[in-house]
């Protein structure tokens, strides 16, 4: 029985404007905090230079000497500075840390300070290997190296009589969520309190005590309401929190720091760049007899999140798709720009935008229809994956494409834009398609790691309160968990309440991150529930007026007790996993889509226009209509920016086009009709049968809209983003 709709829970607060986010709360007595950046690559740090005309003494001023604990942002690896001691490794690394009553004088306060640096050379480019004087981590630059094997490529390749080759580009990409990056932090009673935007408050609470030096219990984490993320506030808010931290104790009050768009654009993480080679044997019916890929990831000037973005993108390199002979080898290796982060889809758009347009590179090749390739090739249950899981999921990968081709008209389109084409000098018309998948949950064993634990607990006037990490950051996590408790225990939704993740309060359920909210911690959250009944003596027949009766009950014998019911995770059975080989079972469940792009390219500007756009997808269980279709239409919009205009433009690894004014993202008038259709195949380890969502519809946009263009004009297609004057100089070949 499918879930009772539920508008969004906190969309009115939103839509009235009475949300409150970090820059808007009230802290009396709270100082405004601001960031001094290095203006250099890379170099030994001389000297730092205060303006004698400024009056420095009513300044908090903050820099390494001032860190308590270990002067590093903790993560993968402790190789970020929370403040550069002796040398920087890319524009915008941050340096000093100023507090002052006027954000006013703070602006005129940064500009009067000088990061007197002797420069050392810089890596600015990912694809080349690095001389001797540019190494800077280990002794290659080499942050990560991973191979996959399946079979023997090698062998079927040296004896195909038919091999495609081809080089896939794409560039970096700005989150540019609504509401910048921003934290405040206090000291009260010996703990530092830090509020602020963020995806994933464990991590900052294991970043800040790293750096404070403090113990847990000396660390508290509250997320504010945040306005949009997409990976943006995964692990760039640890750095955030380490600073106002540092100011506030320094200053002995509290400390607001809030980036300004300007500032915001040009220091934080983006989507890594990559660098993808194909070559592929194949038979003259389209069949795939062997790949072997090679995959480059730019991973800036610290590792960050490197390793694992590189991780998925490699697991999903191969595509969908079944070959028996598969070689992967992927390196994330440093450059001097600013470090590339967590970003929507996580190394799965990068690797799959170079297949999917690969794919239809070898229709190209053999003279065959791009749809005949791909029904040719789909993965079925009982056929394997690259790394050797068995899918068996039950889902109907062929009539997902079937369905999105009928949604489209694809054939018919076809034929009219051939057509139109001939009667029209100045414009083309074409139609591209992809199929795709995307993992959901950790890599592996990393939802083992996690541990993940969730909490429900019955109030005194029975209702209930559900308490975990995961953060509504725009994607609907309040709802979807209002929704499950309310639908275990017979409860109205007004009876439910969804706590602040705040990490003196909440256990910790693991990040808000990898497309696993919904479908790991929502079956927690159903736990939790089923523990709750349980602890009060109840049965699953035990509902609605049975559980809040019985919830009052206990607290009048027990009235100063705490009700909790837990939910902790367990893996689903017969996951095996080796990190060593990367063999196994990569994921619990897969989520499967075939999207369709109508393009029309107008020869004079070289500016490609969506006209129409089909998204079909099985994500197992939909648990909310509007939400789900909201996510799947917002990652189209940001896949058609990512594909066509968003292009970080740099100068010495520094972003020179660090304003809205030209980064261009999507308006309304660049998005088309987006039709949303969904085929659902329940998971029976996920919350009433879903899989993750979040970030399956970035994935398929870039291959479905190049190879439009590349039906319409000839064009390679073959570099992100396809801008008016790339695409240019691609037909101008």
């Amino acid at each position: 029985m499918p879930l009772a709709p539920l508008l969004r829970r906190e969309g009115l607060a939103k839509l009235s404007g009475r949300e409150q986010y970090v820059d808007d709360l009230d802290i009396p007595g709270a100082l405004h905090g601001i960031t001094v950046r290095s203006t250099s690559a890379r170099g030994t740090i001389r000297n730092i230079r205060f303006d004698p005309e400024i009056d420095w003494s009513s300044f908090v001023i903050v820099d390494h000497r001032d860190v308590p604990g270990l002067n590093t942002v903790k993560l993968i690896e402790t190789d970020q500075p929370a403040l550069a001691a002796t040398e920087v490794r890319h524009i915008h690394e941050p340096v000093v840390l100023l507090a002052h009553p006027s954000r006013r004088a703070l602006r005129k306060a940064v500009r009067a300070i000088t990061i007197e640096v002797d420069p050392l050379p810089s890596v600015l480019d990912f694809t080349v290997r690095p001389t001797p004087e540019q190494i800077q981590h280990g002794s290659d630059n080499i942050y990560k190296q991973i191979t996959i094997t399946k079979g023997d490529a090698r062998s079927i390749l040296a004896d195909a009589p038919i091999i495609v080759e081809g080089v896939y580009r794409t560039g970096a990409q700005e989150h540019v969520y609504l509401e910048p990056q921003g934290m405040i932090a206090e000291e009260v009673d010996g703990v530092i309190i830090i509020r602020g935007s963020m995806q994933c408050p464990y991590y900052v609470h294991t970043a800040v005590c790293h750096a404070l030096g403090r113990e847990a219990d000396q660390v508290r984490i509250i997320q504010t309401p945040t306005g949009g993320a997409f990976g943006g506030k995964e692990e760039f808010p640890s750095g955030v929190a380490i600073h106002a931290a540092l100011l506030a104790l320094k200053a002995g009050r509290p400390v607001r720091l809030v980036y300004d768009r300007t500032e915001d654009l040009a220091a934080t993480t983006k989507r890594h760049p990559s660098w993808t080679r194909h070559r592929t044997a194949v038979a003259s019916d389209g069949q795939l007899l062997a790949q072997e890929i090679t995959f480059l990831l730019d991973g800036g000037a610290y590792m960050t999140l490197s390793p694992v973005v590189l991780s998925r993108g490699m697991i999903h390199a191969a595509g969908p798709y079944h070959c028996e002979h598969i070689s992967i080898d992927g390196r994330a290796v440093l450059s001097n720009t600013v470090p590339f982060g967590a970003f929507r889809g996580f190394g799965a758009p990068q690797s799959l935008f170079a297949v999917e347009r690969h794919m239809d590179r070898i229709a190209l090749r053999l003279g065959l229809d791009p749809v005949t390739v791909r029904q040719r090739n789909l993965l079925a249950d009982g056929q394997t994956t690259a790394t050797g899981q068995v899918v068996a999921d039950g889902v109907d990968r062929q009539g997902l494409l079937n369905r999105a081709l009928s949604l489209s008209d694809y054939a018919a389109k076809r034929e009219t834009h051939r057509q139109f084409n001939i009667d029209t000098p100045d414009r083309r018309r074409g139609i591209g398609l992809t199929t795709f998948f995307h993992g959901a949950g950790f890599t592996g064993s990393g939802e083992v790691y996690l541990d993940s634990k969730v909490a429900v607990a019955g109030l005194p006037d029975g209702t209930i309160e559900v308490r975990t990490a995961s953060t509504e950051m725009g994607q609907g996590t309040t709802t979807i968990f209002t929704q499950l408790a309310s639908d275990r225990l017979g409860l109205p939704p007004e009876a439910v309440a969804i706590a602040q993740p705040d990490t003196a309060v909440v256990p910790n359920s693991g990040p808000t991150v990898a497309s696993r909210t919904a479908m790991i911690v929502g079956r927690l959250v159903q736990e939790a529930c089923d523990d709750l009944r349980r602890q009060l003596s109840l049965d699953a027949t035990d509902r609605g007026n049975d559980v809040a009766e019985a919830i009052r009950a206990w607290h009048r014998t027990h009235p100063n007790g705490l009700l909790l019911g837990q939910g902790h995770y367990r893996p689903p059975p017969g996951i095996e996993w080796d990190e060593g080989t990367y063999r196994g079972e990569a994921y619990g469940a897969y989520g499967w889509a075939a999207y369709v792009a109508e393009v029309e390219v107008d020869l004079r500007t070289y500016g490609t226009t969506v006209l129409d756009f089909v998204a079909v997808q099985d994500v197992g269980t939909v648990l909310n209509t509007t939400l789900a279709r909201g996510q799947v239409q917002g990652g189209v919009a940001q896949g058609i920016g990512w594909t066509l205009m968003e292009e970080c433009q740099w100068e010495d690894g520094a972003m020179t086009n660090n304003q809205l004014t030209n980064y261009i993202i999507p308006t309304s008038s660049d998005i088309p009709p987006i039709r949303v259709a969904f085929q659902e195949t329940p998971y029976p380890h996920g919350a009433e049968g879903a899989k993750g969502l979040g970030e399956l519809p970035m994935d398929g946009p870039a291959p479905a809209i190049a190879n439009a263009i590349a039906a319409a004009t000839g064009a390679e297609a073959a570099v992100l983003p396809l801008t008016p004057e790339r695409l240019m100089a691609d037909l101008d070949r």
